[in-house]
């Protein structure tokens, strides 16, 4: 009987030290875990669901690290990103826009050079000069632009064709178009300006065909005076007959960009100067009467410029997890991610070894 009862103690002390060693093992393995803190502006429903997929491949493909995801309205993520980046413990890895308006915070300090995964992943060779360029200060990369998209007039192609229109290459012909659609109860344009990144659109789309994409570039950078008599000219004989004349929806302020949707689709106006991603919040069942012509062109001998917005990645500068920061950039940059991402979301890819076979043909007319 005193043997039992021995084994019997010896059978739950030794429990007892497997049961003390399991569980010290899945505390090391819990304090090895890396966490990454990722904070993105795709609050659409069509971003944020890719968004979120992309993490969770991720997070697959790399058990060792957890991505702590957070999805911020978009207007609201760019109110919050300063207070963000001036943070004492920053998200670390945060979605924004390449070129200048990287380049506003990578000159205060705020993003990190991460020319060491540039150089990893061998992006160097993989992303064409241009995506480089505006990723890079100084000969050093601190950005990882991910898609980018084209802008240009999106029509409802059954207004159209009830009323034969032909989609026009000048300006003459978009006018001539803009007055017959107003004539026949139909407004031409619809905008919100709520928020006045749209409104900005017309002006850089306008600027540049009345006095050319050097200029305009130049303006943007500070090397030309926006009270400059070609600045005031534009406004004046291009811009301001089209709000005069009507051609614009009533109280346009008071809509964001998606509110203003309603009045094309609903037929009450024809058009919108909009990014591609207009598809993602344009009513699905109505989505094939949507196409789209590049801006018309104002003045022949003026040389062409067109707006291609490009979406991306950085680390802050005071990112307290760098290196699952760096993973999960790469990531982002990969021809494998950017792939899935152009098939879901139909946009651009900046990666060149994504095959471009795989865009359909919407994609296909937004490249030319």
């Amino acid at each position: 009987m005193g043997k039992k009862i021995i084994l019997v103690v010896g059978v739950v002390m030794l429990l007892a030290a497997l049961t003390a060693s399991a569980g010290g093992k899945q505390e090391a393995a819990a304090a090895e875990k890396q966490i990454v803190i990722y904070n993105s502006y795709n609050g659409d429903p069509e971003p944020r669901r890719v968004d979120k997929e992309l993490v969770q491949m991720f997070e697959e493909a790399n058990p060792q690290i957890d991505v702590v995801h957070s999805i911020v309205a978009h207007e609201d993520f760019k109110q919050a990103i300063r207070a963000y980046l001036t943070a004492s413990t920053p998200p670390d890895v945060m979605t924004w826009f390449a070129g200048n308006r990287a380049r506003f915070f990578i000159d205060k300090g705020l993003i990190m050079d991460i020319s060491d995964v540039w150089q990893k992943e061998g992006w160097n060779q993989s992303y064409p000069k241009g995506f480089r360029a505006m990723s890079s200060v100084n000969g050093k990369q601190y950005f990882v632009p991910n898609s980018y998209y084209w802008w240009a007039i999106y029509y409802r192609k059954s207004t159209y064709n009830k009323m034969g229109f032909k989609t026009p290459e000048t300006g003459e012909e978009f006018w001539s178009i803009c007055e017959k659609l107003k004539a026949g109860g139909i407004t031409p344009i619809t905008i919100g300006t709520k928020y006045r990144w749209t409104a900005a659109a017309w002006f850089d789309y306008l600027n540049m065909r009345v006095n050319g994409p050097e200029f305009h570039i130049d303006l943007m950078l500070g090397k030309e005076r926006y009270d400059d008599p070609r600045v005031k000219k534009m406004f004046s004989t291009t811009w301001a007959p089209l709000v005069q004349r009507g051609y614009f929806i009533d109280n346009a302020a008071s809509y964001t960009w998606q509110e203003a949707i309603p009045f094309m689709s609903d037929g009450k106006a024809a058009m919108y100067l909009m990014g591609g991603f207009i598809r993602d919040s344009y009513p699905s069942e109505q989505v094939d009467d949507l196409d789209f012509f590049r801006f018309p062109v104002l003045d022949s001998s003026v040389p062409v410029g067109e707006d291609a917005p490009t979406d991306g990645y950085f680390i802050a500068a005071n990112s307290q997890h760098p290196e699952a920061a760096k993973k999960l950039l790469a990531y982002f940059g990969s021809a494998e991610a950017q792939t899935y991402n152009a098939k879901e979301l139909k946009r651009l890819a900046t990666n060149s070894d994504v095959d471009l076979s795989i865009y359909n043909a919407v994609q296909q007319k937004g490249i030319r």
